[in-house]
């Protein structure tokens, strides 16, 4: 009688922890579950909507198959403030938790299956960020599927994701071909004017140092800001509004080297980290600022010096 009374209480608790861990948050950003409520190879269908999110996968059973719909801008603001169109292509990066244990996570494209995340739990090294891309009218989704395991309590499949339109494809991530050349090219005029109005940071600083990071293959910069235009998150702080510090990766393969001068700094946050796009120096930026002004051909307004 007592066994039956402990065997229910489990069955209780569990039930409660299924419907806790099946919901997905109300902004449709991300997703967390529990693989404890799902049947014996059963596929379970998640939709997610937003740029950047993430999804947690405790006790991995059975498989599930994500599609991503991001809300992205239709079109993008040009020269003069004339409207350019998406073309539809997307980019999108997948951060494993390190902590990445219990599941296989593949890319899904027109129904071939590609892996991009391997579980691993003996492993002592973190999964590299992974890059794919989507053209238009392709049919992409990531799929998980748990891996046999005597024991699941201690398995977590865990991953963040970032979803970006076609306007910033020169960023790149990892060793994966997104655009790695046009990463380390130098931006013309007309590409830093854009990069003013749609980085997630606009930053005029000097550079103090650059350090290696073999691991992640990318370049440090460490920079001292003058000046903050515009940032996502606290990407550079301090005590006085004329003296602030932050951090810019690039790709180690750029061989980004400390110069002297002031540069404007621009990019993208990628997973909470400052990615370089276009660095002019300042007075490289100001010339092409000023020409397209008395043009009239600036993309957006920037409060120079």
């Amino acid at each position: 009688m007592v066994s039956f009374w402990i065997c229910s209480v489990w069955i209780l608790l569990l039930s409660i922890l299924d419907m806790a861990f099946s919901s997905y948050s109300e902004d449709q950003c991300s997703w967390r579950g529990s693989g404890l409520s799902q049947q014996p190879g059963s596929v379970e269908q998640i939709s997610l909507h937003c740029a950047e999110g993430s999804l947690d996968w405790l006790y991995p059973k059975g498989a599930l198959r994500l599609t991503l719909s991001p809300r992205l801008p239709s079109a993008a603001v040009g020269p003069g403030g004339s409207k350019r169109s998406s073309s539809g292509h997307i980019t999108a990066c997948i951060k494993p938790a390190e902590n990445f244990r219990g599941a296989q996570l593949y890319l899904e494209r027109d129904g071939v299956l590609e892996l991009l995340v391997s579980d691993r739990p003996d492993s002592t090294q973190s999964p590299r960020v992974r890059c794919f891309s989507r053209q238009p009218g392709e049919r992409v989704a990531l799929f998980l599927q748990a891996t046999p395991h005597q024991d699941i309590s201690r398995r977590i499949a865990a991953f963040r994701y970032e979803l970006r339109g076609d306007w910033n494809t020169r960023l790149s991530l990892d060793s994966d071909p997104i655009s790695s050349e046009g990463a380390c090219r130098p931006c013309n005029d007309t590409e830093i004017l854009m990069a003013v109005c749609t980085s997630d940071f606009v930053v005029r600083g000097n550079i103090q140092s650059v350090v290696e990071d073999r691991d992640l293959q990318a370049s440090v910069i460490k920079v001292s800001a003058t000046r903050v235009f515009r940032q996502k998150y606290a990407l550079f702080s301090g005590a006085s509004r004329l003296s602030k510090a932050g951090e810019i990766r690039t790709l180690l393969q750029c061989g980004v080297r400390p110069g002297a001068g002031s540069f404007l700094f621009t990019g993208q946050v990628h997973f909470g980290e400052a990615w370089l796009g276009c660095a002019p120096r300042y007075k490289d930026f100001q010339r092409a600022y000023d020409l397209a002004k008395e043009a009239r051909q600036i993309p957006c307004e920037l409060a120079s010096d």
